[in-house]
């Protein structure tokens, strides 16, 4: 009892300090944040590693080391074909639309947001493309945000046993207050520090979990024991060979990384003189590495356990693992980075949502004219109330993580991701066609 009293005591005051180091650094941001444009897009101020990582922490959330090891655990190396199209769709997001996104974006008179950006491509004098595009970020942010704070339920309610009603809402105090006092910047500066510490989490995890089977050779045998179907990319967890569209579905997951504006926005923000090609090798360089790793996890927990009868919820595996394999203070950091993944991209969701709202709403029906301080702090109390409400529809703790993702991802993608690259790539296209290619993405997703 006294060793089990003392290992949770280490954790907890890992926790502590994770989150005050967490707040320093929003505290820095708030000294360097004196306008909207600072408090949106950090002044468009990033360097290539505070790009490359943060772009890659806010995309991959808290799915990255609960959903998708989850997601290995269950299927296997079915997994594989899910972060191929990942990667190949963050490598094209990369090469095909950073660079471009960041100087039209200032071309297009400073335009801080997505909706105000698409607003001034197409010249509408109307607003209808911009409030139709606020309108659907807002919705699927908050899908997308629910997911972080079911994420961060599942955290404290494996970790410490707290109640999942009082888990989530200590995981989104956690996030609201660094993002309410530094803006973009404390969201950029966190996610970096955020994402290498997921990546050094899932490393050592996926080492430590091979070497206690006794290798790769015993670990791929004891799989193979339990279920020889999840050493295949051809056959589903239930021994049935994939079908072309089942490939397919997973691949193009991909195409979802055009359209979703928490990473479009690093590339906004970016220093104009950054090296795009470096920031893009760096960037892909992590989430390859992080995506196998959990992978990885998710088979060596599989391994290591008596298969899926004799866990109740999947997602929870990587939790597990930390459990058996690791000393308390190592343990501590590692169930930290779970937080960390979590907090890298809800803090950038409300953030983004809140400044769609200040910047695309609010200020737009508002006829008086705003300050900078004013308009700040609007958005500051935005991101509360975007908390709050997200708060109410993560109650039930039932929810899976990598379900709520995928359905807010696909919703960015059909609604954005092609009239992203058409916005960018070809001069022909209208106004008209803008608004009916949001429309008919964000519709099919939502109906079907």
């Amino acid at each position: 009892m006294a060793d089990f009293t003392s290992h949770q005591t280490v954790i907890s005051w890992t926790f502590i300090f994770y989150i005050v180091f967490l707040l320093v650094l929003g505290v820095l941001a708030w000294l360097r944040t004196n306008n909207l444009s600072d408090y949106i897009l950090g002044g468009r101020s990033l360097g290539i590693w505070v790009a490359s990582i943060s772009a890659g922490a806010s995309d991959m959330s808290g799915w990255l080391l609960l959903g998708l090891p989850g997601f290995a655990f269950s299927s296997g190396l079915q997994a594989l074909w899910l972060i191929g199209g990942l990667w190949l769709g963050s490598y094209l997001n990369w090469r095909l639309i950073a660079r471009r996104l960041r100087i039209y974006s200032e071309m297009a008179k400073d335009s801080l947001t997505l909706p105000e950006f698409l607003n001034q491509r197409f010249l509408d004098k109307t607003n209808t493309l911009r409030f139709i595009s606020a309108f659907f970020t807002i919705v699927f942010f908050l899908i997308y945000t629910v997911s972080g704070l079911v994420a961060s339920g599942k955290l404290f309610n494996t970790v410490f046993g707290i109640p999942y009603e009082y888990a989530i809402l200590i995981g989104v105090s956690a996030i609201v207050i660094y993002t309410l006092i530094g803006g973009f910047l404390a969201v950029s500066w966190t996610d970096l520090f955020q994402g290498l510490l997921m990546l050094f989490a899932l490393l050592l995890v996926s080492y430590l979990a091979v070497s206690h089977l006794g290798g790769i050779e015993k670990s791929i045998e004891s799989i193979s024991s339990k279920r020889p179907e999840h050493l295949s990319v051809w056959f589903d967890k239930e021994g049935q060979q994939l079908s072309f569209i089942s490939i397919a579905s997973l691949v193009a997951w991909g195409l979802g990384y055009f359209g979703q504006p928490h990473i479009l926005a690093r590339f906004k923000a970016m220093n104009i003189a950054t090296n795009s090609h470096r920031t893009r090798q760096i960037a892909m360089t992590w989430s390859g590495l992080s995506m196998l790793a959990a992978v990885c996890v998710g088979l060596m927990g599989f391994a290591m356990s008596g298969g899926e009868s004799s866990i109740a919820d999947p997602e929870r595996i990587f939790m597990m693992l930390i459990d058996q394999l690791l000393p308390s203070i190592l343990a501590g950091i590692c169930l930290a980075a779970i937080l960390a993944a979590i907090m890298s991209t809800a803090d950038s969701q409300l953030l983004v949502s809140a400044s769609v709202l200040t910047e695309d709403i609010y200020r737009i029906l508002n006829k008086r004219s705003l300050s900078q301080r004013h308009l700040v702090w609007v958005g500051r109390f935005i991101v509360i109330a975007l908390a709050g409400l997200a708060l109410l529809l993560a109650q039930n703790p039932q929810s899976s993580v990598l379900d709520l993702v995928a359905y807010a991802w696909a919703g960015f993608g059909a609604a954005f991701g092609p009239v992203m690259i058409l916005s960018l790539f070809w001069r022909n296209i209208t106004r008209a066609g803008a608004i009916t290619g949001i429309l008919t993405g964000a519709c099919t997703v939502v109906i079907c």
